[in-house]
């Protein structure tokens, strides 16, 4: 016979007993008998109400998850001719999306016969990126894929939602 660690309801331990055992002592007191640690020797099992396991377990989880920051991805698009107003304005966007927590993926998009400076996208990128030094860090260098200059920011800090 198959032999496990035994649970009461309550917790204390009941000891070693018999698989067959454990199932009449779980009928006795109208509850189920689950299989909590199955790779322990031996396998340890607690007399429950299952019904009741699952929701206490399931409003853990979702506690668990409430609690969780999930951080976003936030884009900003620019040209490598992108006036200084255009750019302030960008930069104080990026500016909030990182207090928020949020990461930014300062993007220069390049069209046609722009393709030949790559340069002045360049110089807009570590510029964008000085001007937002004091609440971020650089996550991933300056990368060119196809028609797209990119760098990702990081926050350093986060400011609390109300």
């Amino acid at each position: 016979m198959k032999e496990l660690r035994l649970l009461d309801a309550e917790s204390n331990p009941v000891g070693i007993v018999s698989f067959k055992e454990a199932i009449k002592l779980a009928e006795e007191s109208n509850l189920d008998l689950v299989e909590i640690a199955p790779n322990a020797k031996p396998p340890v099992c607690k007399i429950i109400d299952f019904g009741k396991f699952v929701y206490e377990q399931q409003k853990r989880d979702k506690i668990q998850k409430k609690k969780q920051h999930v951080t976003v991805l936030k884009e900003i698009r620019m040209h490598p001719n992108t006036d200084t107003h255009d750019f302030d304005f960008k930069a104080r966007h990026a500016n909030n999306f990182l207090e928020e927590g949020n990461k930014v993926k300062v993007s220069v998009i390049f069209k046609g016969r722009e393709l030949a400076y790559k340069e002045h996208g360049e110089e807009l990128l570590k510029k964008f990126i000085e001007a937002l030094e004091d609440v971020s860090k650089l996550e991933n260098e300056i990368k060119f894929e196809g028609r797209t200059m990119h760098a990702i920011l990081a926050p350093t800090k986060i400011k609390k939602k109300k």
